[in-house]
């Protein structure tokens, strides 16, 4: 069924005028061009495709548009365009966090969410916030590494 669909995509409005159960990943991709929104399982389980939707991180690949209608959509595009983003992906980067770069912006998307709420979380925290994102190549330890690091040097930005 054809609809149109409003709602903030990183900071802009937008309006989508298509079938409603069209999934956000699909939209995000091929009609928004925002690419670094990845496809890895389809099934909601791998993470890849994590965006925030009204704060609230979702994967995008079970997300129908029919329910984006007036949310605010955050994807890894514009928190990379906010000091905190670049915090956690600069911390990413020197903790030694990415190597395929695959899950590397689903990991970002969850971990500012951690962040966004717990700015000073234990490392069991930490690793349930990631828990909804597969990693093949890195290994967790350096990507739980990298949140410390982020939450440390942005101590300021998340109070």
């Amino acid at each position: 069924m054809t609809a149109e669909i409003k709602f903030r995509l990183n900071g802009k409005d937008v309006v989508f005028n298509g079938d409603q159960l069209r999934r956000l990943i699909d939209v995000l991709r091929d009609d928004f061009g925002l690419v670094g929104v990845k496809e890895g399982c389809s099934e909601g389980e791998c993470g890849a495709c994590s965006v925030l939707k009204d704060g609230a991180l979702v994967t995008s690949c079970i997300v129908a548009m029919g329910s984006v209608d007036g949310s605010e959509i955050l994807t890894i595009e514009g928190l990379r365009d906010t000091e905190k983003g670049m915090c956690i992906i600069d911390a990413f980067a020197d903790g030694g966090a990415v190597q395929c770069g695959f899950c590397i912006p689903g990991m970002v998307m969850a971990s500012y969410a951690l962040l966004e709420k717990n700015p000073d979380p234990s490392e069991e925290e930490i690793r349930v916030a990631l828990s909804g994102n597969i990693c093949r190549c890195t290994g967790y330890d350096l990507i739980v590494d990298s949140v410390r690091l982020a939450a440390k040097r942005g101590a300021e930005l998340w109070q």
